[in-house]
């Protein structure tokens, strides 16, 4: 608990209407507690680093990247001296050519007198062209970084091995006998990782002058931290004094004047060079080079933020290729989200997520983070966070409430699974409308979040897609899917595609929407609801009308969805930025249930996206047929999607159906769908129905995660509340009780 001197103190400023919201309650407690602090509480401090002007460039990369040419033409632009570490400082000092050093002494002794050498200089406002072994040497690493930026000339192995081909290079520093130059450039690449400052990806085919200039932009990018911040949707036109950086709003969730965060100057844009070589790379791979696009290095390094995406994309998920993509029929693709270790797309988010969180956390706070979910969210979530390292899992914990009679038996064992630690599943009686509306309230209950963060140092936030650091990693698997079918030659690149995804929170079409303003060829993007079909009325007539429409419980139950929270952000991205336009079509439809677009606004939301439903018995009938044609088992979302795009798709371009979920999760339904009689399995137990869905379906396989959760939580037993906001704040600070005064 804090002082009594310093909750009087924020009393008092509240009497005086000094704090009036969310944020400023929970920082101010939060800066009292990090005060004594040597550390800060926000990367934004990052920003008083030196200018790059008064500093070095440092260009590294692989043997034949190119440095020393580009060093030149960056170091004219600039105005500045050109340094060749091989001509200017190494050759000055042996008084012989690099390639006579190194047949004299040696490889391994060669790497220490280079090092020595390079330890002893000293300059500053310089471009300096590494050579490819420098960064094998940490000694001469450390004392270089200290002088200014490291920057990555990331290019292509294979264009590597034909440059120096052409230079009739056969052996670089460090490769022995018999090892092929491969295998020894592959080494050298974690030491560039591990000291870089920025990446410049280079294109097959970059010119010398192209990459010079994506040098200098990267540079400008790393010294303006403060080009690259978030706003809400609910912002005052023009307006950027509320402006936020990464870091802040993966931490807030939700904005405070209610609205949701977007990027201020939108996404940045991949070339055609820059996608083609992320075809060529693996899952993680591509998150990481998307991302480094998309979070400031001055929010998170770069090398913290490949340490995050390679734990979050690796042992854990079932397939090696994360989110692999399959012909299903014709040309229709679907890609698999459903390989992580809950069995659901949202494992593609949850598993960074996390991490992200915990990066940006400030010293001495707890925070407790508040979910909603139809019925996938939950677990994926308690899975993220649960990953985290012991110090982070003790400030940060998860309250999950979902909807008691809105989810899956196996949904259910899923998300009372996790009873250790910080981390609680409440059903309630009632649906997730309800659940997502009751923690939006408490976000913007000053009251309550200030008395939260008064009394017990906590502060609120989600992990629901309205929290950026959430919807932005789902991005990476809508280009993967993408690059996937160029690989495998389906489509030239530049060829179109649409994207079929069941669509409840809207989070997921919007991540789509993303990956096309990066770049990716998408033409349509393609909303399919079950009997909820607010969204797909709204696309459909502009209307989105919420009166008299009560929540039917269906087959799918994770889009069982009225009031969709990321269409703010699309309806934000269609009116270009409207602030007071989208706050005032929100306000109405909270106040009224309803709101109305203009027909201009509605033609630019049916250029950007189409919108079908599909019946509970087109779903099963979907279901059937596929597996019927093909032996390929759909979970109920994902057949959903199926419906839905046999409807509205034309032969013109591949569509790619999102497959949300592993059919197992509604093992029940599936059987149903399939005409498998419940004589041959027990219908009241989990664990029968999958073994029976086992025996019945060979195509996806069995998640393994899903049945070992279901064994070890034979009972699934929770806390069941009723449909009461107060009865969910007291369940908030019980949970908080439990979880952090331990700590305090």
């Amino acid at each position: 608990m804090l002082p009594v001197a310093y909750r009087q103190r924020v009393k008092m400023f509240i009497a005086m209407g000094v704090l009036n919201n969310t944020r400023q309650l929970a920082l101010k407690a939060v800066r009292w507690r990090t005060s004594t602090s040597p550390f800060p509480i926000s990367r934004s401090w990052l920003s008083t680093v030196p200018q790059i002007e008064d500093r070095n460039i440092l260009l590294m990369g692989l043997p034949g990247a190119g440095k020393t040419s580009v060093g030149r033409v960056v170091a004219h632009r600039l105005g500045v001296p050109v340094i060749d570490v091989d001509d200017h400082i190494l050759e000055a000092i042996w008084k012989m050519p690099v390639a006579d050093k190194l047949a004299e002494v040696g490889g391994e002794r060669f790497l220490e007198e280079e090092g020595q050498a390079l330890c002893k200089l000293s300059t500053s406002g310089s471009v300096i062209s590494l050579t490819g072994s420098n960064p094998l040497h940490s000694g001469a690493m450390q004392h270089l970084k200290r002088t200014g930026l490291v920057v990555y000339l990331d290019v292509a192995t294979d264009d590597i091995i034909q440059r120096l081909s052409r230079m009739k290079v056969n052996r670089i520093v460090g490769q022995e006998a018999g090892v092929p130059i491969r295998q020894i450039l592959h080494y050298r690449k974690q030491f560039y990782e591990k000291w870089l400052d920025t990446r410049v990806l280079c294109g097959t085919g970059d010119t010398v002058e192209e990459i010079a200039e994506k040098v200098l932009q990267a540079v400008e990018r790393y010294q303006n931290s403060k080009s690259e911040t978030f706003v809400s949707t609910r912002r005052e036109n023009g307006s950027s004094s509320d402006s936020k950086y990464f870091s802040d709003v993966v931490l807030e969730g939700l904005a405070p004047d209610g609205g949701l965060y977007v990027p201020q100057k939108g996404f940045p844009k991949l070339d055609v060079r820059e996608w083609l070589r992320l075809a060529e790379m693996s899952y993680p791979e591509r998150a990481l080079a998307m991302l480094e696009k998309c979070i400031h290095p001055m929010d998170i390094p770069g090398t913290d933020l490949r340490r995050m995406v390679f734990r979050a994309y690796g042992v854990n998920f079932a397939s090696e290729a994360i989110a692999p993509v399959k012909h299903l029929v014709h040309n229709q693709f679907v890609q698999e989200l459903f390989h992580g270790p809950t069995a659901s797309f949202k494992d593609l988010a949850l598993q960074l997520m996390p991490q992200l969180f915990a990066y940006c956390l400030p010293q001495m706070c707890n925070y407790l983070i508040l979910v909603a979910t139809s019925g996938d969210t939950g677990s994926a979530v308690l899975s993220g966070f649960g990953n985290l390292h012991d110090l982070d899992r003790q400030r940060v914990g998860v309250l999950v409430f979902f909807p008691e009679e809105g989810v899956s038996e196996i949904q259910k064992r899923q998300l009372t699974a996790y009873k250790e630690g910080n981390a609680r599943s409440v059903g309630v009686l009632s649906d997730f409308d309800f659940c997502q509306r009751a923690i939006k309230t408490m976000f913007g209950d000053s009251g309550l979040t200030g008395h939260l963060a008064v009394e017990y140092g906590t502060v609120l936030s989600t992990a629901n897609s309205i929290n950026w650091g959430r919807l932005l990693p789902q991005v990476v698997y809508h280009a993967s899917a993408y690059l996937d079918l160029f690989k495998d030659g389906v489509i030239k690149f530049g060829e179109p595609i649409d994207v079929c995804i069941p669509t409840g929170n809207f989070g997921n079409a919007m991540a789509a929407l993303y990956a096309k303003q990066m770049g990716i060829p998408i033409r349509k993007i393609i909303c399919a609801s079950n009997q909820n079909r607010i969204v797909s009325d709204f696309i459909t007539t502009g209307v989105c009308d919420l009166r008299n429409q009560p929540l039917i419980a269906s087959l799918s139950p994770a889009i069982d969805i009225l009031k969709s929270s990321n269409l703010e952000r699309f309806l934000y991205h269609t009116t270009g930025g409207d602030g007071c336009l989208v706050r005032d079509l929100f306000t109405r439809l909270e106040k009224d249930q309803y709101f109305k677009v203009s027909e201009s606004l509605l033609q630019k939301i049916q250029e950007e996206v189409v919108a079908g439903w599909c019946s509970e018995e087109e779903c099963l009938a979907a279901i059937l047929n596929v597996h019927t044609k093909t032996g390929y088992a759909m979970d109920t979302h994902t057949a959903v999607a199926k419906a839905v795009a046999d409807r509205l798709q034309d032969s013109w371009c591949p569509v790619v159906i999102c497959s949300t979920a592993h059919h197992g999760k509604f093992a029940p339904t599936v059987l149903k769908a399939l005409r498998c009689p419940n004589t041959h399995y027990n219908p009241s137990d989990p664990v029968d129905q999958l073994r029976e869905l086992a025996s019945v379906v060979s195509t996806p396989r069995m998640h393994q995660n899903m049945l070992r959760c279901l064994k070890e939580n034979s009972r699934g037993e929770h806390t069941v509340c009723q449909a009461d906001f107060s009865v969910l704040v007291e369940e908030v600070e019980s949970m908080i009780q439990d979880s952090f005064l331990k700590v305090l």
